[in-house]
């Protein structure tokens, strides 16, 4: 059995569930994406998702769904996505196998495409 692409720790799926609620407009769930930015050379993006895009992997978790973008499989394959909350900040954090680096103030990573 393949490893899924992305799981979430309850602590995301909490985030999620309530960020779904309080969007003020239908959402069939998150959807999860890279783009290029920032000084390691990819970013995670993280937006809701009214509906299923074509090509879109979908990762249930505790009665949500996750849509990946299918341009991003290759970055999070195996990945696990968190949620964190200190003094300073919040946000979705992710556990990625596949980083080969990551800037210093943890806003991008890198990725090394020829062997993914």
């Amino acid at each position: 059995m393949a490893a899924p692409i992305l799981t979430l720790t309850q602590a995301a799926t909490d985030r999620a569930k309530l960020l779904i609620n309080q969007a003020g407009k239908p959402v069939e769930g998150i959807r999860v994406g890279v783009k290029t930015q920032g000084c390691s050379g990819y970013s995670y993006v993280v937006e809701y998702a009214e509906e299923a895009l074509p090509f879109e992997e979908c990762v249930e978790s505790g009665g949500i769904k996750v849509f990946i973008d299918p341009m991003a499989t290759m970055f999070i394959l195996g990945s696990e996505m968190d949620y964190q909350e200190d003094k300073l900040q919040s946000g979705f954090t992710f556990n990625n196998p596949n980083e080969t680096g990551r800037c210093g103030c943890g806003e991008s990573f890198s990725v090394d495409t020829q062997n993914t």
